[in-house]
């Protein structure tokens, strides 16, 4: 069942450059530090236009309390499915910016572990009157975690790629990664309640952390980026390698992150 959707909100930043600093930091970048008048690295738009909410108004998982911009679908547990991002103009870091955030659609289905429901965010970032990105992120919300309940095959990937990157990624990477993003979600951090309530084996990396490393990937083979779209298609988890593996084609590039045990973690598609 779709439900079309026109709920708005909008937010407003400065794109402070020592925001930038501290994620180029993150990523052990060896390229030069960002500085006022910077342009803005592709994706970097998502440690930017902080929804800050006081703790009582946030859920259980530390995410912002359903209900509110996001309406309550009865399902409990969220992740990030993924996103098809347009890049049109350029972001000046130290200048005024801002974000329309519109709940654009809301799909539930019947999975095979219950149901489901994918909500579709479309985000227009506007700077100097000119639209600069525009994103629409797919989030997945499911039932709460059942210890007897039937767990989702693993997908598995055997595709060959002309290049491949490899990371690992550690208990301070994802702390520094929740931090610049305003991520409360406790599955990042709070190894406890990631195995005990969500039934995770250990803290889940972001995707949207697996999707920066893919178009930072993505774009040592292109140059520049204009569109990107990922998927989530299972998690990856502290303890596992992370394999970012490029293919190029006619168009651009074609992307996946795996495990060591060609466990799919992402697909993506830059051009």
């Amino acid at each position: 069942m779709n439900t079309k959707m026109s709920r708005s909100i909008i937010y407003h930043d400065i794109m402070d450059p020592n925001r930038a600093k501290a994620l180029h930091a993150t990523l052990s970048l060896s390229t030069a530090m960002p500085e006022t008048g910077s342009v803005l690295k592709p994706f970097w738009h998502q440690i930017y236009f902080w929804d800050a909410q006081p703790p009582e108004a946030l859920g259980r998982d530390g995410h912002p309390k359903l209900g509110n911009f996001i309406p309550d679908l009865g399902l409990s547990r969220r992740m990030w499915a993924g996103g098809e991002i347009q890049f049109f103009n350029e972001i000046i870091l130290g200048v005024n910016a801002q974000k329309i955030s519109t709940i654009e659609n809301i799909e539930k289905k019947l999975g095979k572990t219950g149901p489901l429901a994918f909500v579709t965010e479309k985000i227009d970032i506007i700077q100097k009157n000119k639209l600069c990105i525009r994103e629409y992120k797919k989030l997945v919300y499911q039932q709460e975690f059942k210890k007897d309940a039937n767990k989702k095959r693993v997908p598995i990937i055997k595709k060959v790629s002309d290049d491949e990157k490899r990371i690992f990624f550690n208990t301070t990477h994802l702390y520094r990664y929740s931090s610049l993003t305003f991520n409360g979600h406790r599955i990042h951090y709070d190894r406890n309640y990631s195995q005990d309530v969500e039934g995770y084996p250990g803290l889940v990396v972001h995707g949207p952390l697996l999707a920066q490393c893919l178009i930072d990937f993505a774009e040592d083979a292109l140059g520049s980026i204009k569109q990107f779209n990922f998927r989530s298609e299972s998690p990856l988890f502290d303890f596992e390698e992370a394999i970012l593996c490029r293919k190029n084609t006619d168009s651009g590039v074609e992307l996946w992150v795996k495990n060591s045990n060609d466990k799919y973690c992402m697909s993506a598609v830059a051009t």
